[in-house]
């Protein structure tokens, strides 16, 4: 490795800034980082502005938190870029983010964030997804010192890429959270629960997060809830669809600064209240007991559990209709030809069935209402339209989503 002959410049020197400043440091090439807190670092050399940090080097990292921060970092130092130097962006962006700071940056720009946490990036174990033509010498060392590098052909495809990944952590962390509370409601230790999840699917988060999972560490974040959350939310902005993430993990009430472990064990131990044993029906944390609003949505989830159809007549008015994507195509149902879905019997897995309030609110005369339903290998999302008349809250309308 010809490390001397590159010199390079890490902007942003939070967790990841700093494993990668100190990895490359720690590797023999010449570092100069600058971050706006003024940290300084062992073995690095720290520079007062951004300008100043980039004026010697040929490959300028931006590990920073968003696409607003590069570009005031980059606005920065524009001027003090070298002709022919490179800069790569770590960070987690939307695509047309990327696209733009590869439009606007006045040097070669390539988007090239990274799956991995600060420790992968200490022992050179990141995976870069390369959003460009492919590495020139200058840039080959040193992303062979991070890790290994994946071809992602451009600025928006890689920034995609590392979206897409984001959710799937994310995905993963509300599976497990909701694993460990299932567990726990059936009276199983978390030890033992553990030892069978890291069997499953959910194997390689078990083993990362385990300790952590079961208070045994107490070592900063690797990656924290607050910054998955930012990259949920920009998930779902591009995805509509990955919407119902930012909010599921956002119920668990992990601190900002805390590991993204904490959203396992949000989702562990949050007690979701009963609120009627016969519907297995119940709310999630932050939903108010409020019973009067809480009424209609009884009598619909004791429609579910007993297939009896007279529990919708009194749960909604009687112009409601029912919408939704069925069979591929939209449909609106009015309440009778809703209710003649049901015989009168429960369904044969009734007993493995739940229903959960997720939402609850009212505005005066009209309320909202969020509920999942898990009926066996389906979920249904269910929002409601609610309304008070006669002194009696009543269900106005139905929309819902089956996945």
């Amino acid at each position: 490795m010809n490390s001397a002959s590159q010199t390079v410049s890490v902007l942003g020197l939070g967790r990841m800034g700093t494993a990668i400043a100190c990895r490359l440091a720690d590797l023999g090439f010449p570092v100069t980082g600058w971050s706006r807190s003024g940290v300084e670092l062992g073995g690095v050399r720290t520079a007062d502005s951004p300008a100043a940090a980039v004026a010697d080097a040929d490959l300028v990292l931006l590990a920073l938190y968003d696409a607003a921060a590069c570009r005031q970092v980059l606005a920065r130092c524009a001027g003090s870029l070298r002709p022919g130097a490179t800069v790569l962006g770590l960070a987690t962006i939307a695509p047309a983010e990327a696209v733009d700071l590869h439009r606007e940056t006045p040097v070669r720009y390539v988007h090239c964030p990274v799956l991995g946490s600060a420790p992968a990036a200490a022992t050179g174990t990141l995976t870069l997804l390369y959003g460009g033509a492919g590495p020139t010498p200058a840039e080959v060392d040193v992303l062979a010192a991070l890790g290994t590098v994946l071809d992602c052909r451009d600025a928006s495809t890689a920034a995609a890429l590392k979206l897409v990944a984001n959710g799937v952590l994310g995905d993963g962390l509300v599976a497990l959270g909701q694993a460990l509370a299932r567990a726990r409601r059936l009276g199983l230790g978390r030890d033992a629960t553990l030892d069978v999840l890291a069997r499953t699917a959910l194997g390689g988060l078990v083993a990362r997060k385990r300790d952590r999972l079961t208070g045994g560490a107490r070592v900063p974040a690797d990656f924290t809830a607050g910054a998955l959350g930012k990259d949920a939310d920009l998930l779902a902005r591009v995805d509509p669809d990955s919407a119902v993430l930012p909010r599921l993990l956002a119920s668990a009430g992990a601190p900002a600064d805390a590991d993204v472990a904490a959203i396992v064990t949000g989702l562990a131990d949050a007690d979701h209240r009963l609120v009627d044993a016969a519907a297995h029906l119940y709310a999630a944390p932050g939903v108010p007991a409020d019973d009067e609003l809480l009424a209609p949505l009884v009598g619909y989830a004791r429609g579910h559990a007993t297939g009896d159809p007279a529990h919708f007549g009194t749960a909604f008015r009687p112009t409601a209709h029912v919408e939704g994507i069925r069979d591929g195509g939209f449909v609106s149902w009015d309440l009778d030809r809703y209710r003649a879905n049901f015989t009168g019997t429960p369904a044969a897995d009734e007993p493995t069935r739940t229903r959960t309030v997720t939402e609850l609110g009212r505005t005066g005369t009209v309320g909202h209402a969020t509920m999942v339903l898990r009926h066996g290998p389906d979920t249904f999302t269910d929002l409601f339209v609610l309304v008070r008349e006669h002194g009696q809250w009543r269900i106005a309308n139905k929309v819902y989503h089956r996945s």
